[in-house]
């Protein structure tokens, strides 16, 4: 699909003075947060016409080629030399860790198809520019603009937290639902393993789950997932929201590739994982016409369900979501915007529980149509799986801190950076001391 490249300086008023787009990140900037009382702007305060400061303005000297006598002598040609010191860096992921007091969360809305959720991160690395979840990170103080996806933090003992919580006199399991708000498969999951620990908690007491992701590494998990599967215990959800590699670049900057998603789904299935895609989210003009192919390929793919959401633009959300518009297809900017006041009751957002997801109108119809034709067609959504409740155990008594080991060089809510080995590690005898021995030197899994 054609993109209009404004890079380029623009007039004020004009859909390409938004922010320029970042390479590698999916919002634009950093936008004020709603519990922010203060707002701050970069201005021009006319020491130059580029905005740099005298001292970065280097004069032209006297045999400059267009220096001449006379008249045009007296008016020196000063050329503006733009200068690297003063060029924003370009925004790194930095990871924080925390100490979560609980991991479930509960819900009781009635268009979510599940009531309990475990979220081991915040923030998502991805960088989705009309991710829901964005709003959350204001509560920490932060932007939900490049905040969100660059200063992530990692609840260190989420293993143990939700352990602690299956436990609990009187528990009754119901299908939790890991990553509802942030992917819990993002980029940061490699190192930190947090997924895969919760993962072996779930086999280790029986307990049903689903998952919600848009990254190929839910494949390094196949052997958990297909244990899993083999007792009716887990679905995974791959999110897929476009087939075109350059669109789901500035969608959805550090997410797996459309092919690859396509891919892990086809290696899920192959292993008896049951797996279904959500189209989600659509967004007019942007990649409505996906909605067939990317069901297509999904069955393809070996996909047994199939839902979809229409883009949601809470809080923050809105902004961003607008900036980035500007950015990167200003020639459609207000049709897409103007289309979704279509589809939300002439706002840009509907928080009302039953046309949140799915939207309202004559457009909302006209996509509901095509999703039930284009499911009937390839038979997806023809029996739902019903996950087994009744396999429960509660688990063990918690496991030690002494046996979670954070990244080398990753830092504590504090700022104090963790040690490589816990200093508890010190007390522990036998086999446990040999697995952390193990762990330090990246031989075993943080969760084996």
């Amino acid at each position: 699909m054609a993109r209009t490249d404004h890079s380029f300086p623009a007039g004020s008023g004009s859909p390409a003075a938004a922010p320029a787009a970042l390479r590698g990140r999916g919002a634009v900037t950093n936008v004020r947060h709603r519990f922010q009382r203060d707002d701050r702007v970069q201005v021009d305060d006319g020491w130059s016409s580029s905005g740099l400061p005298a001292d970065f303005v280097d004069s032209v000297p006297d045999n400059f080629p267009e220096a001449a006598s006379g008249e045009q002598a007296a008016a020196r040609v000063i050329p503006i030399l733009p200068d690297a010191r003063i060029a924003p860096a370009a925004p790194k992921t930095t990871v924080t860790a925390e100490e979560a007091r609980k991991m479930l969360s509960r819900n009781d809305s009635p268009d979510i198809p599940f009531d309990v959720a475990v979220n081991p991160y915040r923030g998502c690395e991805h960088g989705c520019v009309y991710c829901y979840a964005r709003p959350t990170h204001s509560y920490l103080g932060l932007s939900p603009g490049l905040d969100f996806e660059t200063r992530l933090v990692a609840k260190a003992n989420a293993v143990q937290a939700l352990r602690a919580e299956l436990a609990r006199p009187g528990y009754k399991p119901s299908p939790i639902n890991i990553g509802s708000a942030t992917d819990a498969y993002q980029p940061i999951e490699r190192e930190w393993r947090l997924t895969r620990g919760l993962l072996e908690l779930m086999l280790e007491t029986r307990h049903p789950l689903t998952i919600v992701t848009k990254n190929a590494l839910v494949a390094r998990d196949l052997d958990l997932l297909a244990a899993l599967a083999e007792q009716k215990l887990v679905v995974v959800y791959m999110s897929i929201t476009t087939l075109d590699a350059g669109m789901a670049r500035t969608l959805e900057p550090r997410a797996a590739a459309p092919w690859r998603r396509l891919e892990t789904v086809r290696s899920l299935t192959d292993a008896g994982v049951p797996v279904g895609v959500l189209v989600a989210p659509i967004i007019p003009f942007i990649n409505d016409e996906s909605m067939e192919h990317i069901l297509q390929e999904s069955k393809a793919a070996g996909a047994h369900y199939a839902s979809y959401t229409v883009l949601r633009l809470p809080w923050e959300v809105k902004t961003l979501f607008e900036d980035w518009l500007n950015a990167h297809f200003p020639d459609r900017a207000q049709r897409v915007l103007h289309r979704i006041e279509d589809l939300r009751n002439g706002r840009r957002n509907d928080p009302n529980f039953g046309s949140r997801m799915r939207g309202t109108g004559v457009w909302a119809d006209l996509l509901r149509q095509r999703f039930t034709i284009a499911t009937r067609k390839l038979g997806l959504n023809r029996h739902r799986l019903a996950l087994d409740c009744d396999r429960f155990l509660p688990p063990a008594a918690s496991v030690g801190a002494a046996d979670f080991l954070s990244p080398v060089g990753a830092q504590a809510s504090s700022g104090v950076p963790f040690s490589a080995v816990s200093p508890a590690a010190g007390a522990v005898h036998g086999r446990a001391a040999r697995q952390l021995q193990a762990m330090a030197a990246g031989q075993l899994s943080l969760f084996d």
